[in-house]
């Protein structure tokens, strides 16, 4: 597959390497045939340049989900992609049809859930992501549609996944094939409770593997016509039966020998069993038990499954019975007898074991001796009975133990497909093969030798499919394809299995020959296959030799071979075991047909598996093959770990390797012609520039650069191997002599940069230093400038500071004058004032006495009169009160009842109003204290100016010889006095204010928390009412169920609505006056009684009641021809809905215990909405059931003694026929509940509740159910609608980058094409406006418009969210550029179709609008998880992300997705998530339930008045509708 053309310096190669077996590299030399490769990881390399591989630098960082678009198809390439995707959790990778499975060592049920299945459902095989539910749909559809079986084979060794890839398989398919569960079992279940039972006896450990299946089982699942499963089985083949007797270390024998020996000790004690190491058959390797599993468990729990698949206690028993006598069988050695080539037991020990032996197999102990150390011939003459040596009864012996075990295990296997139930009449049936692997060991025997016969087998049929597979691929491109070779194995097969001459064949031989040996037998092989290529001989040994496989050499050592394949059917064992007296044993051995009973006859192991192998491939070949191939990436068996050389090993073992070099015989590369364009086209710009098409450019693109071989076809271009390569390396040329001329022009730019970057620095330089130099100048005269400025100053200051001395000197000795005069005439003014203060408060003290002394002698006088007065009074009050005292008494307490009644009734507004009244007090008193005080000081002040002017006066006229200082000291302290009383007050006054200030705020805080109260008071008022008006609503529903429930359980008893109205007219009869209709005696007379005088009476009662009843029929049947046809809306309320209610209404209907009418109307919605593709009838028909259930639920209540037996005595009222008697008897104007009367004028709220009987409320029932039907139709044919364009909506139409650049020729074409990339969503955008005009034209109510769009725009959302997820190439730059615009389209739909009937519809796509913002923002490396998470896409989960990022390629601009790191952080919350949660699955559900309920319609439409509309002509001509004419004013 190596390449050996166009490897230059500087390409990347792929390079082996002994740790990772493939490391990618770049070539640092060129030498011939040698190359020098500096790797990665740091080493350099020098290898051969045919043993290296090309490696694709353009290869998507996420891996391609199919191998063969990968650009070099070999062996590093398959092992680097598969390696890419299995770090990002992607499991699955196809190569063409074939599936390649990674087990990942965790779990993923996300992947696996019922979501992925119905995903999965009929999608095209390869249209969405890779997975084992692909494989599977496209085995049932091949199978549905072909009518032709199919198999799928899982292959891979132990540990690799295989159970589990099988068990999701059989999911699938039961899926698909829907069969019930038997006895709560489905039938997958079933299969696989039989694994257990199946493993414990034909699985062992290997060099390898601790629980390798030694044999093959191919299950198949069988259907029927229709394509459900009709039954199962499980068939084997293929068992290697020689372990039983020989092993190899360190392998053990099949794990129910051991299991057995662990048993509990009864059950060791009853089959005398030990320790493994004491038993023939097991010691011969040193392996006895298994790491981490525990036998006495293992042994219990097969009991179990041995119960689940329907083995019985005593069957189970007698298997065990029959293994533990092969275990003694093996312990029973031979000697020498007393005849000549004669046997017999050796010991004592040895005849223990044969009794064991016989007694556990319930036969003859000296027969079973007899049938393993003679031999009996049967010929014309006579039957010779034969002894036989030691060494021929113990091979006798081993064939009896490989027969017994042989046959038990077909018995197990038989017992398990009776227990799934097989299908001898199925037509079909896809089968699923779990078969073991290719096998080489260090040393490799007989078992090694059939096992990889039957891999070359499969390898071969493996290989004619996908040799077909490439054939098809290339007819269907139309390409020739006759000259490419098949590579085959049938050399291989002619070597082994060829009569004569084959190996097999060899083997048959050399062991019919008693002398033959396996250095003979050796021999005669090197003799043989001496010349063929495919058999060589090791040099070292003498009795080795080696096969060349498929997947690799393989040395072979024959010293076992011969006694391996021995395997006689001896006549004497099949009597032996015929006679015994267990039903089991005898059962496992039936009779023979007497030919071949006569004699014993040789049958080899190796013939008896090659036809096993051959009736497999006859049912592979009648079937159509479907490949999985599971691989195990690690040995240690940990998630997260990917060993190359252990992968490599396994896809070579698997044929995967295999299958790619039939890939490379004919074309491995192909590419789409767009993608070819846009990888190679710039080989060639004026091929592009020229008006080709794709093909025709292809073409002269791959003439232009001499190119053969290679093949056109009609959407692809096929290429030989190595050719892509050199378009490879021709085209990094281009690019290489494109990046010369780019660095050319670069270098030139720089130079230059630098060039005016030095002459911008010199002239900067020169500046700098002119600048210097002037500056010094500057300096200088600055300097002088400076020293003549500060002689000045300092002249200036010497001056300033004398004139500032002698100025100061001036000025203190006038302030020194000018204060002595001054306190000359302070001290003048200061006593004068003080004489005036002196009088002032003098005077006032002596007028003060004298009011004081006024006042006593009032107060006196005034008390002594009020005395007086108050006797006098007091005496007349006595006298009254001995008069009235006992009235008062009882009076004063009433009052006192009364007030406390009232004081607490009004203690919250009391409170209040004392809070306020308190504080205006406390204002109040604070400013009259205020106002007092400064009345207080204006009047002292007054008094102290009279005092002034008074003493002034006075000391004017007074003689100078007054001596002053004594009234001097006594006005000093009148005035120190008078200081401290205004300061006291002052003081007064403040903490007055300070206690106002406080009040004041107390008041205010209180006045808050009242008001606040208040408001928690009006609250928990209005909240009481809420729950009083909640919990009366919820009472009268509870009432109302109750009794409807009561009504359904006693529906049993209620006779159907159309057999009860004509068997109550039949049975029973009201008698009634003629004139009013009442009861005669207020009894029910019985039209059959046997009384003659009674029959008159009843047959003159039953002619009215018949005319009532023809009358109501014929206005029934009138109702019904009305509504059958499409009688439209009036005022945008529906006509049909109307007059149904108004006519049942005024019939008096709902209230009837027996009537028909409703069976009608339900037989009339039903039979209108049979065409489910008409939404114009459905929304007919959804608006009118709409509003008559709306009209319903709001005024029918179901009655409290709705449920009572109907035997029960009735009034009059209570029948049909008394209410119409009645209805037609009263005249429509003088009823009270005539609609033409007014009586719905005030809407729906005007009515009364009536009080439905059981048929009303079954109507109700019924009209409910087919309100949600009809939604549900509508719904649903809007989404079939829609649905095929969301496939194309979710991928933008592929345009290639070529024909975007053919010339300005195109333009118009172009732009014409991007228009017509919207062309799908508008094409939505028209379904939903046409629908929603359909919905508005039949006036459905915009209650349930909105419903229908939300689970639309839901469904969308969905859709296209789990498409996004599911398939690669959808998350792309462009493809969420494109989806974003048809996104926006929609938005735009639902602004210009109002929030009326739209609502929150938008709302419901934000999973793909988050997801599409996701994909197109830029920069997406620099965005941290929390960014994501938070801002970016906070509806997201981190699963669902997790898959957009890894995704995610940008096939516009060529960045990459979200940096490593973020994406490891994912990763580990995935881990965490799976551990905590059940099911973490990235992908959607849609919700199809009934999003609504009859309560919600009431509450949501608004009340209909009905008396307005007009009833259509058939109606109105009919005078006993009279009731339904709107009146006239």
């Amino acid at each position: 597959m190596a390449t050996t053309v166009n490897i230059i310096v500087g390409s990347h190669v792929w390079v082996e390497d002994r740790d990772t077996a493939w490391v990618d590299g770049e070539v640092t030399k060129v030498n011939g045939e040698k190359i020098e490769v500096q790797t990665t990881s740091g080493k350099k390399v020098v290898a051969n340049l045919s043993n290296v591989y090309p490696k694709d630098t353009e290869a998507p960082p996420a891996g391609v989900d199919d191998m063969t678009k990968l650009s070099y198809l070999h062996e590093p390439g398959v092992l680097q992609n598969l390696a890419t995707r299995y770090e990002l959790n992607e499991i699955y990778t196809y190569t063409g049809n074939i599936l390649i499975a990674v087990n990942p060592f965790r779990r993923l049920p996300h992947l696996y859930d019922t979501h992925m299945m119905e995903q999965y459902k009929g999608a095209t095989f390869g249209e969405l992501s890779p997975h084992v539910f692909a494989v599977a749909d496209a085995a049932y559809r091949a199978m549905i549609n072909e009518g032709k079986s199919n198999s799928i084979l899982v292959s891979g060794e132990s540990g690799a996944g295989k159970t589990e890839t099988t068990k999701m398989l059989m999911r699938y398919l039961a899926y698909m094939g829907g069969r019930a569960a038997t006895e709560g079992r489905t039938v997958e279940q079933q299969v696989l409770e039989s694994n257990p039972v199946l493993e414990a006896f034909g699985n062992a450990k290997t060099v390898r593997n601790n629980n390798s299946s030694r044999f093959g089982k191919f299950v198949e699942l069988q259907f029927d016509k229709t394509g459900r499963i009709s039954g199962a089985a499980v068939r084997t083949y293929l068992l290697e039966r020689s372990r039983v007797c020989q092993l190899s270390d360190p392998e053990r024998n099949y794990h129910c020998f051991y299991l057995l020996c662990a048993a509990p000790p009864e059950d060791i004690k009853r089959y005398k069993l030990g320790n493994p190491k004491s038993f023939h058959y097991l010691n011969q390797t040193n392996c006895y038990e298994l790491d981490g599993v525990s036998d006495a468990e293992e042994y219990l729990n097969t009991r179990k499954a041995m119960d689940i698949v329907g083995i019985s206690p005593e069957e189970q028993d007698s298997i065990f019975r029959v293994v533990a006598a092969i275990l003694h069988l093996g312990n029973i050695n031979f000697t020498k007898g007393k005849e000549v080539d004669s046997s017999m037991p050796k010991d004592d020990k040895s005849r223990f074991h044969l009794e064991m032996a016989a007694e556990l197999l319930m036969c003859n102990v000296q027969g079973l001796e007899n049938a393993l150390c003679k031999r009996v011939m049967v010929t014309r003459e006579e039957t010779i009975i034969k002894s036989l040596d030691p060494d021929a009864a113990t091979t006798n012996r081993d064939a009896l133990a490989k027969t017994i075990y042989s046959r038990m295990f077909d018995w197990i296997v038989e017992k398990i497909n009776n227990s799934i139930g097989q299908d001898p009449d199925s037509k079909n049936l896809i089968g699923v093969l779990d078969i073991y692997g290719f096998e080489s060991f260090k040393a490799n025997s007989f078992e090694q030798f059939c096992i990889n016969f039957t891999n070359e087998k499969l390898q071969q049929h493996f290989n004619q499919h996908v040799f077909k597979m490439e054939q098809e691929e290339y007819t269907k491109e139309e390409i020739n394809w006759s000259y490419i070779e098949f590579v085959d194995n049938q050399d291989v097969l002619d070597l082994i299995e060829k009569k004569p001459g084959g190996i097999i064949a060899l083997l048959d031989e050399a062991c019919m020959f008693p002398k033959s040996t396996h250095e003979t037998f050796t021999q005669k092989l090197y003799q043989t296959f001496n010349n063929h290529k495919r058999f060589s001989k090791p040099k070292l040994s003498r009795t080795d030799f080696t096969i060349v496989h498929y997947a690799g050499d393989v040395t072979y050592q024959a010293d076992l071979f011969l006694d391996k394949n021995k395997d006689y059917v001896v006549a004497e064992h099949q009597d032996l075991l015929n006679a015994s007296k267990c039903p089991f044993v005898a059962g496992l051995f039936p009779p023979l047909p007497e030919e071949s009973s006569k004699s014993s006859k040789f049958s080899s192991i190796g013939t008896r598996f090659k036809q096993q192998l051959q009736s497999l491939m006859e049912t592979l070949s009648s079937t159509e093959p479907h490949y999985i191939r599971c691989v195990k990436p690690n040995n240690i068996l940990k998630p997260a770990i990917f060993e190359n050389q252990n992968v490599i090993q396994q896809l070579r073992c698997g044929g995967v390797l295999e299958a790619i070099r039939i890939s490379c015989a004919g074309y491995p590369t192909r590419r789409t012609f767009d993608e070819f364009l846009d990888r190679f086209g710039l080989l060639a710009p004026e091929v592009l520039e020229g008006n080709y098409d794709e093909m025709t450019a292809c073409e002269k693109l791959l003439e232009k650069k001499g190119l053969k071989g290679f093949q056109i076809g009609k959407t692809k271009v096929f290429l030989r191997a190595g050719q892509m390569a050199e378009l490879d390396a021709r085209r990094a040329e281009v690019i290489s002599n494109a990046a010369k001329v780019i660095q050319r022009q670069i270098r030139t730019y720089i130079a230059r940069k630098e060039f005016v970057a030095l002459r911008k620095a010199a002239t900067h330089l020169q500046t700098l230093w002119r600048g210097k130099l002037a500056r010094k100048l500057y300096e200088e005269i600055k300097r002088e400038a400076a020293a003549i400025k500060i002689q000045k100053n300092v002249r200036g200051y010497h001056a300033r500071k004398t004139y500032t001395k002698l100025r100061l000197s001036a000025i203190v000795v006038q302030a020194a004058l000018r204060a002595m005069a001054a306190r000359n005439e302070f001290r003048f003014r200061k006593q004068t004032k003080a004489a005036i203060i002196i009088q002032a408060q003098w005077r006032g003290h002596r007028s003060y006495s004298y009011y004081k002394s006024m006042k006593r002698a009032g107060l006196s006088v005034q008390c002594a009169w009020r005395s007086k007065v108050a006797r006098k009074e007091l005496r007349k009050l006595k006298m009254a009160a001995r008069e009235t005292g006992a009235l008062k008494e009882a009076k004063d307490k009433l009052e006192k009842k009364v007030e406390e009644l009232t004081w607490r009734l009004q203690l919250e507004k009391r409170l209040r109003t004392d809070l306020e009244e308190a504080k205006a007090q406390d204002i109040a008193k604070l400013q009259l204290s205020l106002q007092a005080m400064q009345v207080q000081l204006d009047e002292a002040n007054a008094t102290l100016v009279k005092e002034r002017e008074a003493a002034r006066k006075a000391i004017e006229d007074a003689p100078p010889v007054i001596k002053e200082m004594p009234v001097v000291v006594v006005d000093t302290e009148k005035v120190d006095l008078l200081t401290n009383e205004n300061e006291e007050l002052k003081t007064l006054l403040k903490s007055q204010e300070k206690r106002a200030d406080e009040a004041e705020r107390k008041c205010a805080e209180v006045q808050e928390l009242s008001e606040e109260r208040l408001k928690k008071m009006e609250e928990a008022e209005s909240k009481i009412d809420q729950l009083q008006e909640s919990f009366q609503r919820l009472e009268e529903k509870l009432s109302n169920l109750e009794s409807e429930n009561q009504v359904l359980r006693q529906q049993a008893l209620v006779m159907s609505p159309t057999k009860g109205l004509s068997g109550r007219s039949k049975t029973a009869v009201i008698q009634r006056s003629p004139e009013n209709g009442h009861l005669l005696n207020g009894e029910i007379k019985a039209t059959a009684s046997p009384v003659p005088a009674l029959k008159d009476a009843a047959e003159a009662e039953q002619r009215p009641q018949k005319a009532l009843n023809d009358r109501q029929q014929e206005n029934q049947d009138a109702l019904i021809k009305c509504i059958m046809q499409d009688i439209g809306f009036s005022g945008g309320r529906p006509v049909a809905a109307s007059i149904i209610y108004k006519s049942l209404f005024h019939w008096r209907s709902f209230e009837a215990e027996r009537t028909n009418v409703f069976d009608r109307i339900i037989q009339i919605i039903g039979s209108a909405i049979e065409t489910q593709e008409n939404n114009d009838v459905l929304a007919y028909w959804l608006s009118n059931t709409s509003t008559l259930l709306l009209l319903l639920q709001r005024t029918l209540k179901a009655s409290g003694a709705a449920g009572m037996t109907p035997q029960r005595r009735r009034s009059s009222s209570a029948t049909l026929f008394g209410r119409m008697a009645q209805g037609f008897r009263t005249s429509p104007s003088g009823t009270g509940l005539s609609f033409s009367n007014g009586g719905m004028i005030g809407g729906l709220d005007a009515l009364r509740q009536i009080e439905a009987k059981y048929p009303a409320l079954l109507f109700k029932q019924q009209l409910t159910a087919y309100v949600e039907k009809i939604y549900g139709m509508i719904r649903d044919n809007l989404k079939k609608e829609i649905s095929p364009l969301l496939g194309l909506c979710i991928q933008a139409p592929r345009t290639s980058r070529a024909s975007l650049v053919r010339g300005s020729a195109r333009s118009h074409a172009n732009a014409a094409a991007q228009q017509a990339l919207i062309g799908h969503w508008q094409s939505i955008v028209k379904s939903l406006s046409n629908f929603l005009k359909t919905l508005r034209a039949n006036y459905v109510p915009p209650f349930l418009v909105r419903k229908v769009y939300t689970q639309i725009f839901s469904f969308i959302n969905v859709q296209l969210f789990n498409s996004l997820l599911l398939r690669r190439e959808c998350c792309s730059f462009s493809n969420g550029e494109y989806v974003k615009a048809g996104l926006a389209e929609l938005e735009h739909w639902c602004y210009e179709a109002t929030e009326e009937y739209v609502g929150t519809a938008w709302d419901e796509l934000k999973h793909i609008r988050q997801a599409v913002g996701f994909l197109v923002i830029h920069q997406k490396p620099k965005k941290s998880l929390d960014e994501i998470t938070h801002d970016l896409c906070p509806v997201l989960s981190i699963q669902q992300l997790y898959r957009i990022s890894t995704m995610y390629w940008d096939d516009k601009y060529g960045t990459h997705s979200v940096a490593p790191d973020v994406i490891a952080s994912m990763r580990v919350l995935m881990t965490e998530d799976s551990n905590n949660a059940l099911s973490n699955s990235f992908l959607l559900d849609d919700d199809s339930s009934i999003p609504f309920s009859v309560d919600d319609i009431s509450k949501s439409m608004n009340q209909i008045d009905l008396s307005e509309i007009e009833p259509p002509p058939l109606i109105r001509q009919n005078s006993a509708f009279n009731f339904l004419l709107p009146r006239a004013e």
